[in-house]
């Protein structure tokens, strides 16, 4: 009998110092040196979720490229919303999902608008029929080196984006979700462990952890499960946006106990979990996926 192999998951991704590097504003994951692993070619899917209809915020790049690839895998159509400047990588994605012989719908919207994330359900439901499914992760990350830096323009626009889009998204589709239905929402190890450089940000996804477990005991009597992530450092666009301080990015991800950033694809599999029928009794929960950084609500 052959021996089952096991991966080190230390080097199971890349795990040396990433090179110097930073971009504009919006910033592209086909740009980026190395270029993230958000499921492109290693992701399998299984049919977990034949016949669902997904909508994904910040669904071009990162932790949301990779829930949307593995969603059309998995045998979902997929609605991806992106800020508006970042079609060259919801193109790559679109592809992907109708690849696979899933329906696509790109829809570029900045979440800080009036509207916009109303309008965004709205355009799902029209183009599907239907939405069952809501994975909530658009976020902005924008590191500052003191309060004094931290501009309320700033700390407005964060909170519009991380979580008062969230209310929205959820106001909007309430009606269209209907038991069986899922919602998943990105919060982050920073909710637990808040940086002093990422005050605004640390702060939304505070909120965003309490609105997930909250919003699980109204929407649970209703049939609809509702469920966090909470990654640690992984390696998408957010971080040469300005999502870390100078210097910074060589040696991003390796304070962990694994001593390497993740990789979008290595959270897949969990946002699958819980939109699926085999997360049936999970309700309320938050996941951490942090290479071995401790959360706790």
């Amino acid at each position: 009998m052959s021996e089952k192999k096991i991966t080190d998951p230390r080097t199971k991704y890349y795990n040396e110092k990433f090179p110097e590097q930073e971009q504009g504003t919006p910033a592209l994951q086909k740009k980026m040196d190395p270029k993230p692993d958000s499921g492109e070619e290693s992701y399998k899917g299984y049919s977990r979720l034949e016949g669902r209809h997904a909508l994904i915020t910040g669904g071009d790049s990162g932790i949301g490229r990779a829930a949307a690839i593995a969603y059309a895998r998995e045998g979902a159509n997929v609605a991806i919303q992106f800020f508006p400047g970042e079609e060259e990588d919801a193109n790559e994605v679109k592809e992907i999902i109708e690849k696979e012989g899933r329906k696509a719908l790109l829809l570029p919207y900045d979440l800080r608008e009036d509207n916009a994330a109303t309008e965004i359900v709205e355009k799902t439901v029209d183009a599907f029929g239907a939405l069952d499914t809501l994975v909530l992760n658009a976020a902005q990350q924008i590191a500052q080196p003191d309060l004094e830096s931290l501009s309320m323009e700033q700390v407005t626009d964060t909170f519009k984006v991380n979580i008062l889009s969230m209310f929205e998204t959820v106001k909007a589709a309430e009606k269209h979700l209907k038991p069986g239905s899922a919602i998943v929402t990105t919060t982050s190890v920073q909710s637990f462990r808040p940086s002093t450089h990422l005050l605004d940000y640390a702060a939304t996804k505070g909120s965003i952890s309490n609105f997930t477990v909250t919003l699980a005991e109204y929407f649970g009597p209703k049939g609809v499960r509702v469920n966090g992530v909470a990654p640690g450092p992984v390696w998408t666009p957010l971080q040469l946006d300005n999502g870390q301080l100078p210097g910074s990015i060589p040696s991003f991800g390796q304070d962990t106990p694994l001593g390497r950033a993740g990789q979008p694809v290595e959270l897949a599999p969990v946002y699958v979990f819980l939109a699926s029928d085999e997360g049936s009794y999970v309700n309320g929960q938050i996941y951490g996926i942090t290479g071995g950084k401790q959360i706790a609500l």
